[in-house]
């Protein structure tokens, strides 16, 4: 069975208007951000729309990582270091084999989360 496509023009920019949200000093995960912007298993749709974004943009795209709590390997090495950089200037801590705790870091938006999907 095919999956079909949740991608639509306004979908980037719904997991844009989301990452805007995340406060300095957390993170989130793709996949939570997918389900906040009512993608279920849209993680890497996520990947997309932030591998997507022109330069010079005001997304916080450095701090979405994967659910192990690591940053998403990238094609652009230079990429990495400079998310991790990102992450360690807003006291961003990482163990020693480069892991986020989640139980620390990880965003909960509640009930402040600002959708607004129609857009």
């Amino acid at each position: 069975m095919t999956k079909l496509s949740t991608t639509t023009p306004n979908t980037y920019s719904r997991i844009y208007r989301i990452v805007k949200q995340i406060p300095k000093g957390k993170v989130a995960t793709y996949g939570q951000i997918a389900a906040l912007a009512g993608i279920p298993g849209g993680a890497r749709q996520v990947g997309y729309a932030l591998h997507n974004l022109k330069d010079n943009n005001d997304v916080p795209w450095y701090r979405v990582i994967n659910s192990k709590g690591q940053i998403s390997q990238l094609p652009d090495p230079m990429s990495i270091n400079l998310q991790n950089q990102l992450l360690l200037s807003e006291g961003i801590e990482f163990n020693d084999k480069g892991v986020i705790t989640l139980s620390k870091f990880q965003w909960y938006p509640g009930n402040n989360i600002v959708l607004n999907l129609e857009s």
